[in-house]
């Protein structure tokens, strides 16, 4: 089954449902991965036109896998609001266990001692609205204003 295709028709047809809601948690796959998925489900919730997701994490490296969890979901929030006609808002992320591994803690000093930059703004092409999620490509978004400090590099931990 195609979860996220099933979202977005229930964000075109029943925008009010308390279950438009993706799993990545499949209990019958748990012993042939390498790690279970951090991020086991998410649930988008429209309000006065305007679509949030809500990641809930059994775990979370806030060095390494944070920032990625807040862009890949940002990203997809984006394009299923752009796909059904709504507005992105918000992005709330609820974890149970988030850690910061002893190997990273140099590189969040160094991240701690930066003086946080303007947000960049992300716009996607209006064609997002009819292509396939297969179709869409980088050359799809636009980022607006994004000055990074330079990379800090950290091991991933599985």
């Amino acid at each position: 089954m195609d979860q996220i295709e099933k979202v977005l028709w229930q964000l075109k047809n029943d925008p009010t449902s308390r279950r438009i809601m993706v799993s990545a948690w499949n209990p019958l796959d748990l012993d042939r991965m390498a790690l279970p998925p951090c991020h086991f489900s998410f649930q988008f919730i429209v309000l006065n036109g305007r679509l949030s997701c809500h990641v809930f994490m059994r775990s979370n490296d806030i060095f390494l896998g944070h920032p990625w969890n807040i862009a890949s979901y940002a990203i997809l929030t984006y394009i299923l609001a752009k796909k059904a006609d709504l507005l992105p808002d918000r992005l709330i992320l609820s974890c149970t266990d988030s850690h910061i591994y002893t190997n990273h803690t140099e590189g969040v000093n160094t991240q701690l001692l930066r003086i946080p930059r303007s947000a960049p703004v992300l716009l996607l092409d209006d064609s997002i609205k009819t292509k396939g999620f297969s179709e869409i490509t980088v050359d799809d978004f636009t980022v607006c204003g994004y000055f990074p400090h330079p990379g800090i590099k950290g091991d991933m931990a599985v």
